[in-house]
């Protein structure tokens, strides 16, 4: 509460442009309470620790060359950093914002997905064309599964069952038994397949194709049901969308998929159930990250080529405004309540926090300041004993 205050005095002509420091726009947090933003840099080799609940930046950490993604633990309080120059996860310990460990994976790590749990993290390395599980209890990398040519993503289904993994070079998906750690099939004809998100419920999982214009829909393998019986994996469609889709997001309920193409400005609304491809909508230069709030109602997106957020109203079918942020914008979180969102500036190297519940549309609240190439983000909450 202290931190808050002062942040608005000190800031308060600033504030008073973009309507203002208002009590109710923020939460109010216990004493013990701490919120951080973690912000990975690659040109510079750091992580940048923004303070959510005071709204300032905490401090800056080495770690590794090159570092180009970031999570969260859900269960420790932990924060992971795959640093790419490097070839390792650096282990973060959040109550203190120091580095705690390294773990050694393979050439070029390039993302980081967790289970469930947050027991293991599934790490894909492009340069090496595998994927690391790292033990997150032990600290140690304890398999290694061969894949297809440059492992974008390797993603976890909920359930904890199946490891899909997006090959961008090999054009194709590899579908992993998370158990055993054996690959269970292959499906080709995905050109530049780079990003993958899983349903909810386990079932299905999408793959954007970014050198071409499709998504690809598989059904993923379950068990025997007393009203089902056992499924393979199986292409389920190929999903025409628009030109070079890079990134996909995930609406919470799993209802659809919202499909980011980058050359066609564009963004593809696919429902899951039935995987037809609704609308297509212009979005903003080069949509690069998306982000759907808690109550399924907004998507946001990053314009990469531009130095917007745009806003869209998922229920209206529509555009309905954008922010002004940095130059680049390029990947965002949400805080734990959702009351901001924030966003990665690479080409000004900021990052600019949105009031999201300004009315009638969200608003620029500030810009904080990141190190050199900033590039990914990670929120992560906890209390202090």
């Amino acid at each position: 509460m202290g931190g808050k205050n002062v942040f608005c005095a000190a800031f308060g002509l600033i504030a008073l442009a973009f309507t203002g420091c208002r009590p109710h726009d923020f939460p109010q947090y216990p004493a013990n309470y701490r919120e951080y933003a973690y912000v990975t840099n690659g040109v510079s080799g750091t992580v940048s620790v923004l303070d959510v609940v005071n709204m300032r930046l905490d401090r800056e950490i080495a770690v590794g060359q090159n570092p180009v993604a970031v999570t969260a633990s859900p269960t420790r309080k932990e924060v992971y950093v795959v640093n790419s120059g490097s070839g390792s996860v650096s282990v973060i310990d959040a109550t203190r914002n120091a580095v705690a460990a390294t773990i050694p994976v393979h050439k070029q790590p390039v993302s980081i997905h967790l289970d469930s749990d947050g027991k293991f993290a599934y790490v894909a390395n492009a340069g090496s064309n595998t994927v690391s599980v790292v033990d997150l209890t032990t600290r140690r990398l304890v398999a290694t599964i061969g894949v297809g040519e440059e492992p974008r993503v390797a993603r976890v289904s909920r359930d904890d069952k199946t490891l899909v993994v997006a090959n961008r070079k090999g054009h194709s998906v590899s579908v992993i038994d998370a158990k055993s750690l054996r690959v269970r099939a292959i499906f080709e004809g995905c050109p530049g397949a780079n990003d993958v998100v899983i349903l909810p419920d386990s079932s299905k999982a999408l793959v954007a194709c970014a050198d071409g214009h499709q998504v690809m829909a598989i059904a993923l393998a379950s068990e025997a049901q007393p009203d089902k019986p056992a499924r393979q994996d199986k292409l389920e469609a190929l999903l025409d969308v628009g030109r070079a889709p890079e990134h996909l997001t995930l609406k919470p309920d799993g209802g659809e998929t919202f499909v980011l193409n980058s050359l066609s400005n564009s963004v593809s609304e696919i429902y899951n159930t039935t995987d037809e491809v609704g609308s297509t909508y212009l979005i903003g230069a080069a949509p690069k990250d998306g982000v759907v709030t808690k109550d399924n109602s907004l998507l946001y997106v990053a314009n990469a080529n531009s130095q917007y957020v745009t806003v869209y109203s998922i229920d209206d079918g529509k555009r309905i405004g954008s922010v002004h942020v940095g130059d680049g914008p390029s990947a965002m979180a949400f805080s734990e309540t959702g009351h901001l969102l924030f966003v990665v500036d690479a080409g000004s190297g900021d990052v600019a926090a949105i009031r999201t519940a300004t009315r009638p549309l969200p608003s620029l609240f500030t810009l904080l300041p990141a190190g050199r190439g900033p590039n990914a983000i990670a929120v992560k909450s906890f209390r202090v004993q």
